[in-house]
């Protein structure tokens, strides 16, 4: 049977506090019920519809980012997204710390920007949050996982399934977990 915890062990247990501010929890909710509502709802050639919810919320994008109905932003106002950048379903920026993608960029279906975990080693566990950036024409495959501070070079490529948990060079293949350098990946974007 499950017992309710007292109320002086409630705020005595760190792990029982929230790990976000009041503030953000509730723009969150607002932003939960507007993804649910308007933005995962409409249809699938509605980029233009869903930038716009976006930028509602405070997310920076450039023009003709392609942000798929069932991609999951946590945070819109922490997003900055240059030109041409696609996020692609069930994709999820999970970005307390902020991300910043660079042009033409691709987060590919299921993959995982994670932009937080919390701190084992303190007995308070405190939610530890840092920055991801993915670099122009770069690309993070279905099911990759990009972790905090992670920086993703320019024309990068994180293989399928794979987990990037340190900074990947500018176009460098990388595979596996965690990722590790395969090859590096020839240059034809044009600038």
């Amino acid at each position: 049977m499950h017992r309710r915890p007292t109320p002086a062990l409630t705020a005595a247990d760190p792990y029982l506090a929230p790990s976000t501010s009041l503030r953000s929890r509730v723009a969150r909710g607002l932003w939960g019920l507007v993804w649910w509502t308007l933005f995962r709802t409409s249809p699938r050639p509605a980029f233009a519809w869903r930038a716009a919810l976006l930028r509602l919320f405070g997310a920076q994008l450039g023009p003709h980012c392609h942000i798929y109905p069932a991609a999951r932003v946590w945070a819109p106002w922490l997003l900055v997204c240059e030109d041409a950048v696609c996020i692609a379903d069930e994709a999820v920026v999970y970005n307390p710390g902020g991300v910043q993608l660079r042009s033409h960029c691709v987060i590919s279906q299921q993959a995982y920007l994670c932009g937080a975990g919390h701190d084992i080693d303190d007995p308070a566990f405190p939610m530890v949050s840092r920055r991801i950036e993915v670099g122009a024409y770069a690309w993070v495959a279905a099911r990759a996982t990009v972790c905090a501070g992670v920086q993703v070079g320019e024309g990068a490529v994180l293989a399928l399934g794979s987990v990037a948990t340190r900074a990947l060079q500018p176009w460098g293949v990388y595979a596996g977990v965690p990722a590790r350098w395969q090859r590096q990946r020839r240059q034809h974007h044009a600038r």
